[in-house]
């Protein structure tokens, strides 16, 4: 008895990315059950979509969709497999979910999903007519999935490349705040996110350009490469999410990673803030009550300290030393490392243990605030004084 997927190149590489994507989705949704983290939600939700957008290739290349395999190529093609229109709302969530803590998704956040919703209900209607009422192809009478057609391809393009430019917004803003009221904004920058939209924005580019230039892009077997390209990005979304699932559930069980929101870096009323006295207070703050050595140090526990508000002590780091608030705790944390090192603490300890001991809550984070600030590495900076 021969088996009914037919394994080539082609299908037996998409089948591994495949299963691959229904494993995550389906362990960031136990995830989810157990953590209640809503971006597992969403993250589980993305992958098990870009696992169904490979089927109609997958299943084509393994020849079910062939007319001579007349049981499954009839029913595939009432399969809406490839769910374009809500994959781009679906990362857009994803995203919201995972940059901050407090997002919840309201009534008004479904207007979204309609066009998807309404592709849904076309299938819905194309199965009614062409099997239940008909019982002949009426819809799919020139015998080519829908969702291979143009219009529906285009509309998708279009809606993901929207989702993902918005996705890429939202993240600026984030990253932008973060370094302004945390000092471990390392820990929760999230930059793989950047990395993600920027592959899928560029992997729709690509398209354009094989639809261009590649004459034969109308034919099935052309987008073989294309698909390729999908299943790495695809790879590279669903590992570096599960692992950043379990970095944010410890996160949102701890603290609230929400940033403040600021309303500008300059201080509206500059004249009636005296900057000198207040760059000399925060100093002092930084120097004699040594708060830089919290890890998880906020611009809300400065502001607490110094008996005011975040913005004002934004709006002083900003302008009277000339830096986001996370850079500027570093810069003391280093300060305070060199001085260690000065007094030759190394002997006696590691490099990472001075540097914990000095609020730096990760190697990686220290090794980059510290060349940074002396543009050398440690262990250059140690060689240099030695």
């Amino acid at each position: 008895m021969n088996f009914p997927f037919s394994f080539n190149e082609k299908s037996g590489l998409l089948l591994i990315f495949f299963l691959h994507g229904i494993v995550f989705s389906i362990v960031l949704l136990r995830r989810w059950l157990i953590h209640q983290n809503e971006s597992n939600k969403w993250l589980s939700l993305l992958l098990f979509l870009c696992a169904l957008y490979l089927c109609p290739y997958m299943l084509g290349y393994a020849g079910w969709y062939s007319p001579r395999v007349k049981t499954t190529s009839e029913l595939l093609f009432f399969i809406p497999f490839m769910q374009v229109l809500i994959i781009g709302p679906v990362v857009y969530f994803y995203v919201q979910n995972l940059l901050n803590s407090k997002f919840t998704f309201q009534k008004k956040d479904w207007l979204h999903f309609i066009p998807g919703f309404l592709y849904l209900l076309y299938s819905l209607v194309v199965f009614i007519v062409d099997k239940l009422i008909l019982n002949e192809f009426y819809f799919y009478a020139d015998g080519r999935d829908k969702d291979l057609k143009t219009w529906y391809q285009l509309l998708g393009f279009v809606s993901i490349g929207f989702y993902l430019i918005l996705s890429l917004q939202q993240y600026k803003h984030y990253k932008k705040e973060i370094f302004n009221t945390v000092s471990y904004a390392d820990s929760i920058v999230f930059k793989w996110i950047q990395n993600f939209l920027i592959s899928f924005l560029s992997l729709l580019i690509l398209r354009i350009l094989f639809f261009i230039f590649n004459e034969q892009w109308a034919e099935f077997g052309s987008h073989f490469w294309y698909f390729l390209c999908f299943s790495g990005v695809f790879f590279y979304i669903s590992v570096n999410g599960y692992t950043h699932s379990i970095t944010s559930d410890l996160l949102f069980v701890q603290k609230s990673i929400q940033p403040i929101t600021l309303e500008s870096n300059k201080p509206k009323n500059a004249q009636k803030i005296d900057i000198d006295k207040w760059v000399i207070k925060i100093e002092k703050l930084i120097i004699e009550g040594k708060i830089s050595q919290n890890p998880q140090l906020t611009l809300s526990d400065v502001a607490k300290a110094l008996q005011t508000n975040t913005k004002t002590v934004s709006n002083i780091i900003n302008s009277g030393f000339e830096m986001n608030f996370n850079d500027f705790i570093n810069h003391y944390r280093v300060e305070a490392v060199k001085e260690k090192l000065k007094k030759g603490e190394h002997k006696t300890s590691t490099l990472l243990g001075i540097a914990l001991d000095c609020g730096f809550n990760s190697k990686s984070t220290f090794n980059r605030a510290f060349k940074k600030s002396t543009a050398l590495s440690p262990k250059e900076f140690l060689q240099q004084e030695l």
